[in-house]
């Protein structure tokens, strides 16, 4: 399918990634944001709580589907340390995005604490995909 596009290897391979990290990364956000979701609504735990299961359900999952599917091709196979140990920092950076927001959203604005679900799903992966490409997954 992709080949029929008029691009050249390296765009075709970035768009293929593209393509996975979108299929893996919205199914992990959709799981991460079910779990914010359900601690909030359903437990009624603090959404800063929420957001900690949340990140450790994610976090849990996008190591192996990112590893294994949205970045399958690039070099990184007997790196699992070095890539592992990279691909926590990034988690981290994640969930310190995904903090930021529950935290601007729910305690400075006092908004509902679903609002920061729409940064979740939008800013917070385009991030990632960024240092997972550049520096994670090379």
């Amino acid at each position: 399918m992709l080949k029929a596009l008029p691009l050249d290897e390296n765009q075709r391979a970035l768009l293929g990634q593209v393509l996975r990290y979108a299929i893996s990364g919205g199914f992990v956000t959709i799981l991460g944001v079910a779990t914010y979701a359900g601690f909030v609504r359903l437990i009624g735990s603090p959404p800063l709580v929420a957001n900690v299961a949340a990140y450790l359900v994610a976090m849990a999952f996008g190591y192996f589907l990112h590893g294994r599917f949205s970045f399958r091709d690039q070099a990184t196979a007997g790196q699992s340390v070095r890539v592992g140990g990279k691909f926590f920092v990034t988690s981290g950076i994640s969930f310190g995005l995904n903090s930021f927001f529950v935290w601007l959203f729910t305690s400075m604005f006092h908004w509902d604490k679903l609002t920061p679900i729409a940064a979740m799903i939008f800013i917070t992966p385009a991030i990632c995909f960024v240092i997972y490409r550049k520096w994670v997954f090379v």
